[in-house]
Order: C-alpha cells, then sequence, then structure tokens
C-alpha cells in the first residue's frame, strides 16, 4: 500500500498545481518550450499507461487508442506523436476528456497496485513518479510564462509563497585542490544520468554562499552590460540582438521604475531576491562582467553542502555529458536522458518550484543555452 498512497499523493499535487486554472489556461502554447497544461496532464496519466498498465496489468483495456498518438512527447520506439509545436493546437481532447482518462488510469492503477508488483515494474513505477514529478515543476514554469506573457498579466495564485532565501555575509567559501567523488550512491532513487559516480580532480577553487541578487544583476544592466559585446560568447551576442533582450525574462520597467510579473501577478522589484529566469548566456556575461566565472558542475557538487541552494537552478559552466560507465535502459525508457546528451549545459540545485523530495545533490538538470523560462539562476566562482 506504501507504493498507492505514494502514487495518488503524487498524482493529486500534480492537480492541485491546475487547481488555479481557468479551461482556457489549459489550452495555450505561446511558445514551443512550453506545453499547454492540458498535455502535461495527459502525458503524465500515458506514461503510466504506456509503460505499466498496458504490459503488465493483464485485461487492461487501453481508455482511448488515439491518445499514445497525442500524449507521447519524444519516445521513438512507442510510436509517431504529435509534433511538439502542435501541442497547443488540440482543441480536442478537451479539459474534461483528459481529467477523464486520468480517472481512468488513476482506477486501473488503484486495482493493479493491490498486488506488490515485481521489482522491475516497482523501479518503473518508481521512475514514473518522478517523471511526473518532474513534470509538476514544468507546469508551474509553463503555466507562469503562459499567463505572464497575457498582457493582462494576471495572478497565478494570490497566496502563494516564495520561500525566502538566507543570506551569508561569509565570503567565499575556499575549497581545496584534490580528488573528489561526483555522483549518486547509496539507496533510492536516481536518474540514469547520476551514475556512475566516479572521481574528478578539482585545482583548488572560491565559490560564492549567495546567489546573485535582483539588485546585483540590476548593476549589470545599468553599466549598459546588453550592449557590451566583449561579456558575450558569440552565439549569446547574437542571442541578445537578435531578440532585443534588454534584462531577465518577467522585468518590465514602468515609469522608470523596474517591475517583475510573478504568481501574485506586477509586483514591484525586490532587489534583495535572488536574479531568477536567466539564460546561460546571460549567466555567462554577468559572471565575466564581474571578473568571475561560473562554477563547474563538480565544483559545484563538491561544495554544495557548505552552502544554501534550491531557490533557483544554477547554471553552470559544464557540458550536458555523460559520466564514465554511462549506460541507457534498453527499450523505450533508453530514450529518457542519455540522447539529450549534447548542446546542452548543466544546471544544479533545485528550484522554489521543484516539487518536495524531488531535490537532491546530485540531480543534473540541463537546458539549451538560450532558454530562460524555467527558474533558474547565478552563482558565481572563482
Amino acid at each position: 500500500m506504501e507504493l498507492l498512497d505514494r502514487y495518488f499523493k503524487v498524482r493529486k499535487y500534480t492537480e492541485a498545481i491546475c487547481s488555479h486554472l481557468q479551461t482556457e489556461d489549459y489550452v495555450v502554447q505561446p511558445v514551443v518550450d512550453v506545453s499547454p497544461p492540458k498535455w502535461h496532464i495527459g502525458h503524465t496519466t500515458w506514461f503510466f499507461e504506456t509503460f505499466i498498465l498496458k504490459p503488465y496489468f493483464m485485461g487492461y483495456q487501453e481508455f482511448d487508442t488515439n491518445y499514445n498518438f497525442v500524449f507521447n512527447s519524444y519516445y521513438e520506439a512507442v510510436g509517431t506523436r504529435v509534433v511538439r509545436t502542435d501541442r497547443g493546437n488540440l482543441s480536442r481532447p478537451t479539459v474534461i476528456d483528459i481529467y477523464r482518462y486520468r480517472e481512468y488510469v488513476d482506477n486501473a492503477m488503484a486495482d493493479f497496485l493491490c498486488q506488490e508488483p515485481s521489482a522491475d515494474v516497482r523501479e518503473l513505477l518508481i521512475l514514473g513518479l518522478n517523471h511526473e514529478e518532474q513534470h509538476q515543476e514544468l507546469l508551474y514554469t509553463d503555466i507562469k510564462y503562459i499567463l505572464g506573457n497575457n498582457p493582462l498579466m494576471p495572478a497565478y495564485d494570490k497566496n502563494y509563497v516564495s520561500p525566502k532565501v538566507n543570506h551569508s555575509d561569509a565570503g567565499f567559501i575556499k575549497m581545496d585542490e584534490g580528488v573528489y567523488e561526483i555522483g549518486f550512491s547509496g539507496e533510492g532513487f536516481c536518474f540514469d544520468n547520476e551514475l556512475n559516480r566516479h572521481k574528478v580532480y578539482l585545482n583548488s577553487y572560491q565559490i560564492s554562499p549567495n546567489l546573485v541578487t535582483n539588485a546585483e544583476y540590476l548593476e549589470f544592466i545599468n553599466a549598459d552590460g546588453y550592449h557590451d559585446f566583449r561579456h558575450w560568447h558569440a552565439e549569446g551576442w547574437d542571442w541578445v540582438k537578435t531578440n532585443r533582450v534588454e534584462s531577465p525574462m518577467y522585468w518590465h520597467l514602468l515609469d522608470d521604475k523596474w517591475h517583475v510579473y510573478t504568481y501574485h501577478g506586477l509586483e514591484p522589484f525586490r532587489p534583495n531576491e535572488p536574479v531568477c529566469h536567466i539564460s546561460y548566456f546571460e549567466a555567462y556575461a554577468y559572471a565575466s562582467w564581474k571578473g568571475l566565472r561560473l562554477p563547474t558542475e563538480f565544483e559545484w557538487e563538491a561544495a554544495a553542502p557548505q552552502f544554501e541552494w534550491g531557490k533557483a537552478w544554477e547554471w553552470t559552466e559544464s557540458s550536458y555529458l555523460p559520466y564514465p560507465g554511462f549506460t541507457k535502459a534498453a527499450g523505450a525508457i533508453g530514450e529518457y536522458n542519455g540522447k539529450f546528451m549534447v548542446n546542452q549545459k548543466v544546471l544544479r540545485g533545485a528550484s522554489e518550484v521543484t516539487s518536495p523530495g524531488h531535490s537532491r545533490l546530485t540531480y543534473r538538470n540541463f537546458f539549451q543555452t538560450g532558454l530562460r523560462w524555467q527558474f533558474t539562476g547565478i552563482r558565481l566562482a572563482k
């Protein structure tokens, strides 16, 4: 019953995130990186139907054979799918239909989990729960983009509480040169990209105990940082000019005063909050302007027990690559992480919308360099 309880706890949390939405909010896809909330609701349900119920629950009847085409995300082994850019064009199935689908699969999972599954199926189920927790964070960030790019900038939840961050007055943390062990070890779940644990040699370095704040980043803006090519990669400089970027996402200059869109709606600029919704390009440029740099993911992991993290995902200077001995699982599940190990940067830590219990020291998030709709921030090193 422990598995069943955890299953429904995760599933209900997803629905709680969506409880503040109106029906129209579920269907919008303003950019390719943002999926409509109703797609997330369907896709996370499809995962359990496709990878657990259909192969392992004898007599299970598929809810709708068309849903594999609609809710498959990127699994080539599972068949064709709707092009990602077209997810927002799906007025059908309706939101009501998708919640009926969700209820149908949940009822089947309740029946299936009346008996303890095999070790292999249990492992798949736990992967599915962690997969849904990833989509819970995506729901939060996609909803923020949908509402934050509505000209009315409506609030998502007036009662949303953003966690506070404790600022350390201590100087940079000094780390000795030496050999450090990196990667997941011990009991419990991890994604395959956190394996295998291995040794790395690090030169001595220093890392900030704090994330860069809004006020600190505003100094970069006021110093004309977005118009000084010297601090940018060539690709980053092209990105700035092409997209006419002048500030972090959700910052708005109104009557010569900065405001920031939050889950409460548009609010006055808070100087002491960590700067957020920053691309890798911006993080690198800011570090360059300060005469500092971003840490590697290995430097981050070695030092992280000595500082507070979890407010925003932190860009690192590491490319997203496999660890020594990394292997992909057989079948569609092997497509989960390995095939994305190119042209992306690693982010470490967690964010304020990471699901409870989902973050850990060895977690490797990854995004392309120009993306910033996630809660992403900056920690400096030297």
